[in-house]
């Protein structure tokens, strides 16, 4: 039996969201294989969402944004690289750093994902009742903007380049 919600606000929302962040992964889970590079680990997925929105970033940027230590992201850099989706290139600032980029590859991947993420979703939506899902909607964008603006992505949500696609 599920534990009891905290009586708090911020614990009880943080508790459902703990709770819905374990449902998406297993709602996400769901038909992954099928996308062009079939399962892809959370870490390097993590990566490649921070990447496409930071283009150019440098590894420092990547630890930051990921909560990792440079070395750690240096090796994940190097497996996204060897699978064809991420590339390295010289800094056009400082002879000491590189700026990493997405390849087409990684661009697609991450689209084939978050298509396939879309789909598992929109059919759990469906199911909602009009008033709970645009206080839902309402509720997540608000989120999206607090956890963007924590992890240093501080553009509005409606700034993300895949933001019209998602809401196709």
């Amino acid at each position: 039996m599920p534990p009891t919600l905290p009586s708090s606000g911020a614990a009880r929302a943080a508790h459902a969201a703990g709770t819905v962040a374990e449902l998406l992964e297993v709602l996400w889970g769901r038909g992954q294989d099928g996308t062009i590079l079939g399962s892809l680990p959370p870490s390097q997925l993590r990566a490649l969402i921070v990447i496409e929105e930071r283009e150019g970033a440098n590894l420092r940027t990547l630890s930051d944004a990921l909560g990792s230590r440079a070395p750690a992201v240096s090796r994940l850099c190097d497996r996204l690289e060897a699978a064809g989706l991420l590339e390295r290139t010289p800094s056009t600032t400082s002879g000491r750093e590189v700026e990493l980029r997405l390849t087409n590859r990684g661009r697609t991947a991450l689209n084939d994902i978050r298509a396939m993420r879309r789909h598992e979703v929109t059919a759990v939506l469906q199911t909602m009742p009009t008033a709970q899902l645009a206080a839902l909607a309402e509720g997540l964008e608000a989120f999206q903007d607090a956890a963007r603006s924590r992890i240093g992505l501080d553009e509005p949500s409606t700034a993300t380049p895949h933001a019209a696609a998602d809401t196709a």
